[in-house]
């Protein structure tokens, strides 16, 4: 979905400020909002096989078509970001969404209709009537919230745009007004609503599982990294002709003018992969994510997101250009939120470390410092660089490609740096001990007459 923002002309006359207030501000804020509806399909979805745990030939085709019209959005955020205006982008986007749930509606009702397709649980409950109809009417909200936008469309687009965001803050709302309830009424309400829902309300209320968040957001990561070379293979390949007529056949001559879009490729690739290396280092230590986690990560993915976006902007403008600065502090923002969205990942999961961190990662353990000192390194240094373009301008290029350079090295750096410093604290503890211990001794040696003098 980041691809019609990525691929967003500007032209070099003209500037780059003027252009992110009348292209690029709009088509990102619609990428935003699709990117984390989108997120909202994918774990309806995953919770739904939580559900239905067998599948026959039936359900995997209507699998199948439902995986058909996810793959067809980005080219309906397409449309709605490049004819913000028009009604029929956004019409179309809604229609594909209302289609998704429905078919999700239909794997429903025919895994109740075959009970032996269900979870073992409630296979074994008897209250599978009231289950279909409480799971029907969750999976179907969204799509209603959906038919609504995709009908006001072409009355009123920003009303139909407030309805796609209820799609994505309906489940917060809600829960909020159960836990509101819950308040008012008391423990035997909540009681109720347990003893009636019984084990489908594990399924529900409960985040998703550690090892769902890892694979989706190592998607993710892979899509925006081999994106990056899309672009490389389209744009940056030379005609025969050209290469004939202007470079007289030298191929290595004609290549070198793609020096910086070779350059920002790799700048971007390096930072694309250190962001997936925190991220796996930070879910190696955490043992179980939390729903606000969850929603934190998906905040760090939309950010991952647009680092083509960066790569374009960084690649296309030549170097002392007067929307160079400008480039540069767009990549340095996305990255910022990119990474500091891991970093609010890392600092939720301490607030209940006992439950979401394994010992070595929380406070005290071996690799709490360690971990800290990973997770804070790509939002401080993308933080520097940005307000040092705004200082320096004269060296932004030289200062954004310095921080892409020396950020490998600092990674590889970084555990002797926090090894060697926690080693020296270790030491100055240690000594201040041991004269502690001493002057204890030396006291106890001392004559009661020697210590009243």
């Amino acid at each position: 979905m980041i691809l019609p923002v990525a691929h967003t002309k500007i032209h070099p006359d003209q500037k780059l400020g003027e252009s992110i207030q009348q292209l690029l501000l709009a088509k990102i804020a619609v990428y935003l909002m699709t990117f984390l509806i989108v997120t909202v399909a994918w774990a309806a979805h995953v919770r739904l096989f939580q559900v239905i745990e067998h599948i026959d030939d039936v359900l995997a085709l209507l699998n199948l078509a439902c995986m058909m019209i996810i793959t067809f959005l980005p080219y309906t955020f397409s449309l709605m970001a490049s004819f913000p205006g028009v009604p029929f982008g956004i019409f179309l986007f809604s229609v594909c969404a209302v289609v998704i749930g429905l078919i999700q509606a239909v794997i429903v009702a025919y895994g109740f209709y075959h009970p032996h397709l269900l979870n073992p649980q409630i296979q074994q409950s008897e209250n599978q009537n009231f289950y279909k109809r409480h799971i029907l009417k969750i999976i179907l909200r969204g799509p209603v919230l959906c038919f609504l936008a995709a009908i006001f469309s072409f009355f009123f687009i920003p009303l139909s745009y407030v309805l796609l965001g209820l799609v994505i803050v309906f489940p917060h709302v809600t829960r909020l007004i159960t836990w509101c309830k819950t308040k008012v009424l008391g423990q035997r309400g909540e009681e109720e609503e347990h003893h009636s829902l019984e084990t489908f309300t594990f399924y529900l209320s409960e985040p998703l599982s550690k090892e769902r968040v890892e694979a989706f957001s190592d998607g993710v990561y892979a899509i925006v990294a081999t994106l990056l070379i899309l672009d490389i293979c389209e744009d940056n390949v030379p005609d025969p002709r050209e290469v004939e007529e202007k470079f007289h056949g030298s191929l290595l001559e004609a290549l070198s003018e793609y020096g910086p879009n070779y350059l920002a490729y790799f700048g971007s690739f390096v930072t694309i992969g250190l962001l997936w290396f925190v991220h796996h280092s930070l879910f190696l230590y955490v043992t179980k994510a939390t729903r606000l986690m969850g929603l934190l990560n998906i905040l760090s993915l939309a950010f991952i997101g647009g680092l083509p976006l960066a790569y374009q902007l960084t690649s296309e403008f030549a170097e002392k250009s007067h929307n160079e600065i400008e480039a540069i502090q767009v990549s340095c923002v996305i990255t910022f939120f990119a990474s500091i969205f891991q970093f609010a990942i890392w600092t939720t999961a301490l607030l209940n470390e006992e439950e979401t961190l394994h010992a070595f990662a929380r406070y005290g353990g071996k690799e709490h410092a360690f971990m800290f000192a990973k997770l804070a390194l790509y939002p401080c240094v993308s933080l520097g660089a940005f307000f040092l373009t705004c200082l320096l301008s004269e060296f932004s290029t030289a200062i954004f490609h310095l921080m892409q350079i020396v950020i490998p090295f600092a990674f590889l750096a970084l555990r002797i740096f926090v090894r060697i410093s926690l080693t020296a604290i270790k030491s100055v503890m240690s000594l201040s001990r041991r004269k502690v211990v001493l002057l204890e001794e030396e006291e106890a040696c001392l004559s009661p007459n020697e210590t009243l003098s």
